[in-house]
C-alpha cells in the first residue's frame, strides 16, 4: 500500500535527523547556528535545482512557487525560533516543547482545514507526547520564560509546516514544493544570518562534513521526501510519526559517543513507539476523516 510506503519514507526521516542530531551539535561549536543554517539551505536548494531541473519538470506554475514560500516561511520560522530559544532555556526543555508540533498538528488542521482526526490519532499523540516529556525532561516544566515562549513559538511554526504542505502537496507537484520552501528558507537565511547573531566559522572537517550531510541529506532529501509522502498521508500521522525523532537521536548518542540513558528515558520511547503503534493499528476509529 502506497501510505504505507509514504509513512515508512516519513520514519526514514526521523532516523536521517536523530542520526544526523550529534554531528550537528558537534559542528555548532565552531559555526554560528543561523550561518550554518544559511549554508545548510543553500547548499539544499543548489542540490535540488540541479536534480529537478536538469531532468525537465515542465512549466514551473506561479501557484506552486506561492505555495512552497508559504511553506518555506513556516520552516524557517520553525528553526530560528528554536535556535534563538535555545540560547535562553535548557535543551531537554527546548526538546520537549518543540515536541508539541505533534499535539499542535491537529488543532491546526482541525481549524485552518476541517480535517477531524480519528480517536486513535489523538490518543497516539497524546501518548507520544507524556513519551517525549519523560525522555526530556528531568523535573517539572516550573515557570515560562522568554526562551520557553520562543520555543513554543517554534512548535507552532513546525506545526504549520507540516499542515500547510499537507495541504498543498494533495494538489501539487511534490519537486516543486521542495524546491521552492527549502530555496525560501536558504534566502531566508542568508539575509538574516549577519544580524541575528555575529556570524563566525571556523573550517575544520567537521563542520564541513556537518553542512554536507545535513544539507544534501536532512534537507534536500528529507523535506523532498516529506512533500511526497504527505500526498499519500495525513499531517497528524506525519507529526506523530515525527516524535520518533528524539528516539533515533537517543539511540544514536549512545552508539556512537556512548551517553547512557535512564530507565525513565525508555519508558518515555516505549510510549512513543506505543503511540505510533496505536495509530498504526487504528483499534479506536471513532469517527475518521478523510483517508488517504
Amino acid at each position: 500500500m502506497i501510505r504505507r510506503r509514504a509513512e515508512a519514507a516519513l520514519v526514514g526521516n526521523t532516523i536521517v535527523w536523530g542520526a544526523t542530531f550529534v554531528t550537528v551539535k558537534s559542528a555548532l561549536a565552531d559555526v554560528s547556528p543561523i550561518l550554518f543554517l544559511a549554508l545548510r539551505f543553500s547548499l539544499a536548494t543548489g542540490a535540488l535545482l540541479a536534480f529537478w531541473y536538469g531532468r525537465g519538470k515542465g512549466r514551473v506554475e506561479p501557484g506552486e512557487i506561492r505555495a512552497g514560500v508559504l511553506i518555506g516561511i513556516f520552516l524557517f520560522a520553525g528553526y530560528v525560533l528554536q535556535t534563538l530559544g535555545l540560547q535562553l532555556t535548557s535543551a531537554p526543555k527546548s526538546a520537549f516543547l518543540t515536541g508539541l508540533a505533534s499535539v499542535m498538528v491537529p488543532l491546526l488542521a482541525m481549524f485552518v482545514y476541517r480535517n477531524k482526526p480519528q480517536v486513535s490519532e489523538l490518543l497516539g499523540i497524546l501518548a507520544a507526547t507524556a513519551g517525549l516529556g519523560l525522555m526530556t525532561l528531568e523535573g517539572p516544566l516550573g515557570s515560562i520564560g522568554r526562551g520557553d515562549l520562543l520555543t513554543i513559538g517554534c512548535a507552532l511554526a513546525f506545526a504549520a509546516h507540516i499542515v500547510t504542505l499537507g495541504h498543498y502537496s494533495e494538489k501539487m507537484r511534490f519537486e516543486m514544493l521542495s524546491v521552492s520552501q527549502v530555496g525560501t528558507a536558504a534566502v531566508l537565511a542568508v539575509s538574516l544570518f549577519w544580524w541575528v547573531e555575529p556570524a563566525h566559522v571556523v573550517w575544520r572537517p567537521g563542520v564541513l562534513f556537518a553542512v554536507l550531510i545535513t544539507g544534501l541529506l536532512a534537507t534536500a532529501v528529507a523535506f523532498t521526501v516529506q512533500a511526497w509522502a504527505q500526498h499519500y498521508t495525513t499531517s497528524t500521522r506525519t507529526a506523530l510519526i515525527y516524535t520518533l525523532e528524539p528516539v533515533f537521536a537517543w539511540l544514536t548518542s549512545y552508539w556512537i559517543i556512548g551517553e547512557g540513558f535512564s530507565r525513565r528515558a525508555a519508558v518515555g520511547a516505549a510510549l512513543i513507539l506505543g503511540g505510533v503503534l496505536l495509530v498504526e493499528l487504528k483499534p479506536l476509529n471513532l469517527w475518521s476523516h478523510p483517508s488517504k
